[in-house]
């Protein structure tokens, strides 16, 4: 897949490679006068980040030696009665280096780290923040009800979901990644949640996004991608109960398709049919037939939404479909056992899709090195018989490895994409959706390997263990919550230094203010705090200096987005105890 980088804005930047080495070629800010968000969230004339590479690396990067040699033909293996072994019976997914009698395997939740629990039980309320709609047990004193009227002219009830960050804006791309890696962290770590009473909170922040996307899906070739118009949006600075702006709607359709999103919202329903498999399995039916179907649409009509619609360009670009077609399918290979599925993901479209030795990040964008970890837990928990020569699903775990063996800050192949005290960095818009990403990921990877009693993961000559992947991804969950050279916490209401001007209107204007579109950007102008606290919102992050400018103008910095709470809520809940993944794949 060509690599490509779209418009930037704040939640645009999804670059698409770890390894080799990263440079980023920074356009100067000069000072907060140039940010071109100044007034509501225009990003008019924003300059474009460009990924260079100083080496590229054909190599595999990670994985068994053994199996490295053998991927070369079958004369290069030390054994090739063993290989055909191995081959032909993936199911033993695992290169088992060394084993230890003190490894933790699988089980019950562990001790409660209490300081996670509590930045768990933070962060989920910021979803209940995002919220549109009718709202049920309302735990948020200065939100109401809102957007009652959305999908009205589709004759449509598009009432729920939720905004997308610190605008009034229902973009249904970013939405439904929202929900495919909610609905993963459940799968996972539901047990985790339940221990620390956030389960219940979880189930129903999905539930409310994934109403949505069902009454989006109208018919099965006709998906609604986006409530309200952006450029409208951004010229009211207004809360969300009083807004008087026009909401149109768009869709794609066989005419202008768009793959990407209908894949991601296929994926979305898929994962989250899971979720509710047992609780509500009519739900959990009905959710699956509705990802069937888009799937079905994102795969027939092959055409990125940025070209059929070219306004979303400049909001949310898409850098490709071929992730999201991988993602879609083997989320619905998870819930439904269909073989098609799987070899859709590894005979037919693996080679050309599956960007095999081009490491990327995890991002609403990009769901290259998350189908990887995936495919990873499908074999691990999986009764299927994986016989007849998948030899594809030998490298989703090779990639998955090379990812992990990336964002280890002592391996050799390691990211030099970090600040100097350890944070993942690729961009400066909205920063820390990489690095909260990228540590889900590594706790996933870690609870796999405990739970398959894997000691160790090569990565070029050094082993390293699943502590040193959970060690990792605390680091990264600590350096959010404050431990980092401002001594400042990125998520909104832990700690007792947070910033104070979120750039989100919500929070911003009094509750009982009687402004309007146009006069509201006096409280976007205004000099004193947020007089409601977005609790929960992780922010968009510090400067490659690790600097943090607290300014409501500061978009870049301080906007938060509903898609980074479900990576963070994921990352807490795999650190909020100390046990492996439960079984869910079971």
């Amino acid at each position: 897949m060509p690599w490509k980088l779209g418009f930037l804005d704040q939640r645009m930047v999804s670059a698409r490679v770890m390894e080799p080495r990263i440079q980023l070629q920074r356009a100067k800010e000069g000072s907060l006068a140039n940010n071109p968000r100044l007034r509501g969230g225009t990003k008019n004339g924003q300059k474009r980040h460009h990924l260079s590479f100083d080496g590229v690396k054909t190599k595999r990067q990670a994985g068994s030696p053994f199996l490295s040699s053998c991927m070369h033909g079958l004369a290069h293996c030390p054994n090739v009665s063993n290989v055909l072994v191995v081959v032909v019976s993936i199911f033993t997914i695992w290169p088992k280096f060394h084993h230890s009698k003190g490894a933790h395997g699988p089980g019950h939740p562990g001790a409660i780290a209490a300081n996670y629990a509590d930045a768990l039980e933070i962060a989920m309320q910021f979803f209940d923040i995002q919220k549109s709609g009718k709202l049920v047990n309302n735990r948020i004193a200065w939100r109401g009800d809102s957007g009652l009227e959305d999908g009205r002219e589709g004759r449509l009830d598009l009432s729920k979901g939720m905004y997308d960050a610190g605008d009034l804006m229902k973009f249904g791309f970013p939405m439904a990644f929202t929900a495919t890696v909610l609905s993963w962290a459940i799968l996972e770590y539901g047990d985790q949640m339940n221990a620390v009473k956030q389960l219940g909170h979880a189930q129903e922040s999905l539930k409310w996004i994934t109403d949505y996307l069902i009454n989006a899906h109208p018919s099965p070739d006709v998906l609604y991608i986006q409530v309200g118009d952006p450029e409208l949006d951004h010229e009211c600075w207004e809360r969300p109960e009083t807004m008087t702006e026009k909401r149109p709607l768009t869709q794609v359709n066989t005419a202008f398709p768009g793959t990407e999103v209908a894949a991601e919202t296929a994926a979305a329903m898929a994962a989250a049919s899971l979720v509710f498999k047992r609780a509500n399995s009519t739900y959990s039916t009905l959710l699956l037939k509705h990802a069937q179907q888009l799937f079905t649409f994102a795969d027939t009509y092959r055409r990125s939404y940025s070209l059929s619609i070219p306004q979303v360009q400049k909001y949310y670009n898409s850098t490709g479909y071929g992730d999201e077609l991988l993602w879609a399918a083997a989320w619905l290979y998870h819930a439904t056992g269909d073989r098609s599925y799987l070899n859709y993901v590894t005979l037919q479209n693996g080679a050309a899709f599956g960007g095999w030795g081009n490491p990327t990040w995890f991002s609403w964008d990009d769901k290259f090195a998350g189908t990887q970890v995936h495919f990873i837990a499908l074999l691990l928990w999986s009764k299927r018989d994986f016989t007849g020569g998948n030899l594809g699903l030998q490298m989703y775990r090779e990639a998955a490895e090379t990812v992990m063996c990336g964002l280890l800050p002592d391996s050799p192949t390691a990211t030099s994409s970090r600040t100097d005290s350890g944070l993942i960095w690729v961009s400066e818009w909205n920063c820390l959706q990489h690095p909260v990403a990228s540590a889900f990921l590594a706790v996933l990877f870690s609870d796999y390997m405990l739970t398959s009693q894997t000691t160790t993961l090569y990565c070029n000559g050094i082993f390293y263990t699943p502590a040193d992947l959970r060690k990792f991804a605390a680091s990264q969950a600590d350096y959010v919550l404050g431990n980092n050279p401002m001594n400042m916490s990125y998520l909104v209401g832990y700690g007792s230094n947070y910033p104070q001007y979120v750039h989100h209107r919500g929070a911003s204007i009094p509750i009982d203010a009687t402004t309007g579109c146009g006069d509201g950007f006096k409280w976007l102008d205004s000099t004193n705090p947020n007089p409601n606290v977005a609790v929960g919102a992780m922010v968009g992050g510090p400067f490659l200096n690790e600097t943090y400018i607290d300014s409501r103008n500061n978009s870049m910095q301080g906007e938060p987005s509903t898609y980074n709470s479900a990576v963070i809520v994921g990352l807490l809940s795999g650190l909020v105890t100390s046990s492996s993944v439960v079984r869910s794949f079971a």
